[in-house]
């Protein structure tokens, strides 16, 4: 018999084999999508089944809070009952010249204050009780007082009230000092912005000398700057340092919208002591002066003259026993008051800022211009808020 002859095996056509490869790719694609979209529509209901908590979450242990939070959070509790919330009735509403923070509802105005004393002074901002026809505080305790006006310094936009047979035991705010103030150092603030009793902000002292219009041309110098947010209810409460002292007395922002853009202005300490100190004795307050009326700084300024124009003096004033001498009838200028104890005075605000620095019943050694010439003149520091009303 021949030899058996093994049977031989096709070879595969590459093609053919290319065409299986691929076909077996696609599938596994295929399949691998499906699964991938089943996943993802089955995603939330699998994450809800499984991880949804079903009862109250375990409470994370927080730790000690920090140092800067606790300091805040004790000076918050210590000075908060010092600070108090002013209702005014208002006959009729001022015409702040600033963005002068108090907020008015249904013809009663608000602001805020602070307990000057355990006899129950308050202090706050003239503007806040300007036209009132009654008076009231609420005190943190929530307890609501009736108040009087004791004194007014329009000049310096302050006002002290007094409440009248409080139930609840005052604790008067600590006074600290705004001669050694430096930009940059914290500041707090406390009061009631737009009705919202005890709020609580926080910056720092953004400058110092600024100089604020109050009433009838008078600037108050020294004013600090902050960017601690104040608004509408704000007028009258403290600004604070970090140790809780008021440094100052909020008053007034500038601003486009009326609330607050981090420019807000308190008055500082040092004149608010002083000037509550005279208030609460005589219920009013001396202006340091010399007894001139000066002649509007924008006259003189078309004018092209740098100083303050004397227009005339007030009989029997100090400026008037110096020698000083107003306009003429035809309206010539002679005295123009260019400095003040070496210091160059270009407006009214820096000659008041010199004669308050220098106190009253002092002398001030003024320069001033007549037909060219300069000379000094020595004049005594009165108050003219009596010469003015005699």
């Amino acid at each position: 018999m021949p030899p058996s002859v093994p049977p031989t095996t096709p070879t595969p056509d590459p093609q053919l084999r290319r065409a299986q490869r691929t076909d077996r790719l696609l599938r596994i694609a295929v399949v691998w999508l499906l699964l991938l979209a089943t996943a993802w529509v089955a995603q939330p209901y699998l994450a809800s089944l499984w991880f949804s908590v079903t009862g109250p979450r375990t409470v994370t242990a927080r730790g000690e809070l920090a140092p800067a939070e606790l300091s805040t959070i004790e000076l918050f509790k210590r000075v908060s009952p010092s600070v108090v919330h002013v209702y005014a009735q208002s006959r009729r509403r001022p015409t702040p010249s600033f963005e002068q923070q108090d907020a008015q509802q249904g013809g009663v105005q608000s602001g805020s204050g602070v307990i000057w004393d355990a006899a129950g002074h308050v202090i706050t901002n003239n503007h806040v009780i300007q036209g009132a026809s009654a008076l009231g505080a609420r005190l943190s305790s929530g307890e609501f007082v009736t108040a009087r006006v004791v004194g007014t310094a329009p000049n310096y936009d302050l006002a002290v009230l007094q409440l009248e047979r409080p139930r609840t035991a005052l604790r008067p705010i600590a006074i600290g000092s705004s001669s050694d103030l430096q930009v940059g150092q914290a500041a707090f603030a406390i009061g009631n912005p737009y009705g919202l009793e005890q709020t609580l902000t926080t910056g720092i002292v953004s400058a110092l000398q600024r100089r604020l219009p109050t009433a009838a041309a008078h600037e108050v110098s020294g004013v600090i700057q902050t960017d601690a947010a104040i608004n509408p209810g704000n007028s009258g409460g403290p600004l604070l340092d970090s140790a809780g002292r008021l440094i100052g007395l909020n008053t007034a922002i500038i601003s486009g919208s009326g609330a607050s853009a981090g420019i807000g202005f308190a008055i500082p300490v040092d004149a608010v002591n002083r000037v509550a100190t005279a208030l609460i004795r005589t219920g009013t307050v001396p202006v340091p002066g010399i007894g001139v009326i000066a002649a509007d700084e924008n006259e003189a300024a078309r004018l092209g003259i740098d100083g303050v124009v004397v227009v005339r003096t007030l009989p029997d004033s100090p400026a008037a026993r110096a020698g000083l001498v107003g306009a003429s009838e035809s309206g010539m200028v002679e005295d123009v008051i260019i400095g003040a104890n070496g210091q160059e005075v270009h407006s009214m605000s820096d000659l008041a800022a010199t004669l308050e620095n220098v106190g009253i019943g002092n002398e001030v050694k003024l320069q001033v211009m007549r037909d060219g010439r300069v000379r000094t003149v020595t004049v005594k520091i009165t108050d003219i808020s009596r010469l003015q009303r005699s």
